[in-house]
């Protein structure tokens, strides 16, 4: 039951150390995990087994430490397990809004800077170039951008 609690432990440790490369990278409770089961495997070992054993032990759970950071570390481990698609779709084309400089309209929300306007039948987003002006009031249109209009209060006269 020893030898086989100590390939356990073995096995273990490296489960742990693995799972510390490919999956939580960093300093975690994987890596400190498997650090003390190669430990305890080298303790059962010597403790149970004798000295030559446990320098045996000592010897495989180093090379499998230096095996696991060898492969944890090589470039080629991180591209067979990294996203390599590349997405070559767009965004669709907005068409802009069908409106001019000059058009009217009302505020439906308070801008305060941005908020929502209709101008004619158009319901849009508009934004203020000054001050945040209140719903229910009358505005110009200053530009029309992609998806949205700049505003101005109507001047009275």
């Amino acid at each position: 039951m020893t030898v086989l609690g100590i390939v356990l432990l073995i096995l273990a440790g490296v489960l742990l150390f693995l799972l510390e490369f490919l999956v939580v990278p960093g300093v975690t409770i994987a890596g400190i995990g498997g650090l003390l089961f190669f430990a305890g495997a080298v303790y059962l070992a010597f403790e149970n087994l004798g000295s030559t054993a446990g320098v045996i032990v000592l010897v495989v759970v180093v090379i499998t430490i230096i095996i696991a950071l060898v492969y944890g570390l090589r470039a080629k481990t991180w591209t067979r397990i990294s996203l390599s698609s590349a997405i070559s779709s767009r965004v669709s084309d907005v068409d802009t809004l069908p409106l001019n400089i000059g058009d009217e309209g009302k505020t439906i929300t308070r801008l305060g800077p941005i908020g929502k306007v209709q101008i004619g039948d158009i319901k849009c987003e508009g934004q203020s170039i000054g001050p945040y002006i209140d719903a229910n009031t009358e505005i110009v249109v200053v530009q029309v951008r992609t998806n949205h209009v700049i505003v101005k209060p109507k001047e009275n006269k």
